[in-house]
């Protein structure tokens, strides 16, 4: 287990528990299964020791990934693939309306070409199930899993244990007939049957109940709004005769799926996958890359800036200044050969996100570091600054940083939050109030994938791609927007107002903000100088002192006039004032 570091767990079962874990070497997620293996019988041993060799037999980008085994305190571990987007049961459990063909060929195309993989094999998967069918954390992309109770074959041999999930056994199965790759093509028939309907085709309140339901191979009819294609290919696969069900070669070369998996191959570059970093040798020197792009940066308490060189020289690839806080004139950082696209400031730290990728420090030097007796030390009278990779991001991909007081978010581009720095207030959001040197994942958002970032002073807000909002960090003023005044050491979920869904979300000094899909902004905390524009003002007069806000505490819409008028499509907000740019015709500035 040195190799790696334990998350948190994500599933229990019968065979034992499932650990969600960090792989140290290159800060890779994956899944660790551990089985007591001491407390386990003979046919459990065998069901595990099958589980590590069926992984090791199958490569296919829809099949979970298997890494290794080994043994560790008398328990089997097996480490494979993660998958973040969790079941296709858990998908199909969400959805409130039904799927249209389209999305379900999509997802239907790669089941069976996993399962074409497993046959081609000679193995049989004796429990497909949307439960044991993952989704990348896109859920465009999927994996099957859960090879537990798989079973190798001779070319001609057939199964005869009755396994499996009830709901999916086929009806050779329930009558204790021998059975060989058509039973998973039932089961394959259920699944696509379940992504139609949103529910099961068999379904009982007991088990004698649910076998006569499978024996009689009656279930409802899919939706009108589907084609008859559709509805026949799902009753050959539910043919209660196994010879009648079609194999997967006759299924694949049926023109439903062969549309389908031809935008499965075409549609393939729009699928959002993993950056791979190129080395620094390969990047177009920056006269040959587009220009006129705008820097992003994150609210800063100190001027801050990084432009990329003109000069068409490779090295430096950027350049990036810092000034303000007794820096008198712009400072140059020093650089280390790459091209930076992002910073933010925090009190004494700066840091910055390369094109690759990584994440770049500038931090002040230790006390006493710098010999005075240097030739020319005597001149610099400006603050200097050490430049850093960040330590321990192998294999981990930044796209945005956020820097607070003493204390540094980033964001990676697999929608995980990672903190570090000082710990006072719960900023880190790790459950605690202690230190941090390295990067680590905040695991109460694992289950999310964030889209966006932002560090107060001493209190951060995260949105997710599905427009929730999580704050944690110092609470007075109420700044969190939790109705509350409290601190909080773990991310908390905010309660946005109903008529509204978040687009991005800004942190200030001591308050937030949220900019809305629809445009309009939402704040809470300390109104001081109505630098949220909470106060109601009109555009004749200032607001009447019964109309002014000192401070809210949850999130509210803005109240003086023009914001409230929800054109808004950029808000930042400083220390006692806030700007916001609006969408006319002719852009308008208001601060």
């Amino acid at each position: 287990m040195e190799k790696y570091q334990k998350v948190k767990v994500v599933g229990r079962g019968a065979f034992g528990i499932v650990h969600l874990c960090l792989r140290k070497a290159d800060q890779k997620l994956v899944i660790l299964k551990q089985i007591p293996v001491e407390q386990m019988t003979k046919d459990e041993r065998l069901a595990a020791q099958n589980e590590c060799q069926v992984l090791k037999l199958l490569n296919h980008p829809n099949i979970i990934e298997y890494y290794e085994n080994f043994l560790e305190d008398k328990a089997l571990m097996i480490a494979m693939e993660y998958a973040p987007g969790g079941t296709l049961a858990e998908y199909i459990q969400k959805r409130n309306s039904l799927l249209d063909e389209e999305t379900i060929l999509h997802f239907f195309v790669q089941i069976l070409l996993a399962l074409h993989h497993v046959h081609n094999k000679l193995i049989l998967h004796r429990d497909l199930k949307t439960q044991n069918i993952l989704l990348d954390k896109y859920q465009m992309i999927v994996k099957i899993g859960d090879f537990g109770i798989s079973k190798i074959l001779s070319s001609k041999s057939k199964a005869y244990t009755v396994v499996g999930t009830p709901c999916y056994i086929s009806p050779e199965l329930c009558e204790g007939k021998p059975y060989n790759q058509k039973s998973d093509i039932w089961a394959l028939g259920c699944v696509l049957y379940e992504l139609a309907s949103l529910k099961r085709a068999f379904e009982a309140a007991n088990l004698p109940a649910l076998v006569l339901k499978i024996m009689s191979g009656t279930f409802a009819p899919i939706s009108d709004q589907y084609s008859p294609e559709l509805r026949q290919l799902i009753l050959s696969m539910l043919s209660l005769d196994p010879s009648k069900r079609p194999q997967l070669s006759e299924i694949t070369a049926q023109p439903i799926c062969i549309r389908a998996l031809l935008n499965l191959y075409t549609d393939i570059g729009s699928v959002k996958m993993r950056r791979i970093e190129k080395p620094l040798s390969t990047v177009a020197p920056a006269s040959h890359r587009r220009s006129g792009g705008r820097v992003n940066s994150a609210r800063s308490r100190g001027g801050f800036l990084a432009h990329s060189s003109k000069s068409g020289i490779p090295l430096p690839l950027s350049t990036v200044y810092t000034w303000g806080s007794g820096i008198i004139s712009p400072l140059r950082l020093p650089m280390l050969n790459t091209e930076v696209v992002q910073v933010s400031a925090g009190r004494t730290q700066k840091a910055g996100v390369t094109r690759s990728g990584r994440l770049i420090m500038w931090e002040a030097p230790p006390v006493g570091t710098v010999d005075a007796s240097l030739p020319g030390s005597m001149e610099q009278t400006q603050p200097q600054f050490i430049s850093r990779f960040l330590e321990g991001q192998s294999g981990v991909a930044i796209k945005h940083v956020s820097c607070g007081d003493l204390f540094t978010a980033c964001l990676t581009d697999r929608g995980i939050i990672m903190s570090f720095g000082n710990g006072s207030n719960g900023c880190l959001g790790h459950g605690t109030f202690n230190d941090v040197t390295q990067p680590k994942i905040v695991e109460a958002l694992l289950g999310y994938e964030i889209a966006q970032v932002s560090c107060g002073a001493s209190h951060v807000l995260a949105a997710t791609n599905d427009r929730e909002v999580f704050s944690w960090g110092r609470g007075d003023n109420g700044r969190l927007g939790l109705a509350t005044q409290e601190a909080h050491n773990s991310p908390q979920q905010v309660n946005v107002p109903s008529a509204h869904e978040a687009q991005k979300v800004l942190c200030g000094i001591d308050c937030s903000m949220i900019l809305t899909t629809r445009n309009h902004i939402l704040a809470c905390g300390s109104n001081r100088f109505n630098k949220l524009g909470l106060d109601n003002s009109s555009p004749a007069e200032d607001p009447h002192p019964s109309n002014q806000v000192e401070e809210v505490h949850i999130f509210t819409p803005v109240q003086s006039y023009p914001l409230n008028k929800g054109n808004i499509v950029h808000v930042d907000v400083g220390t006692a004032h806030s700007a916001a740019i609006t969408d006319f015709q002719y852009p308008q500035h208001f601060a």
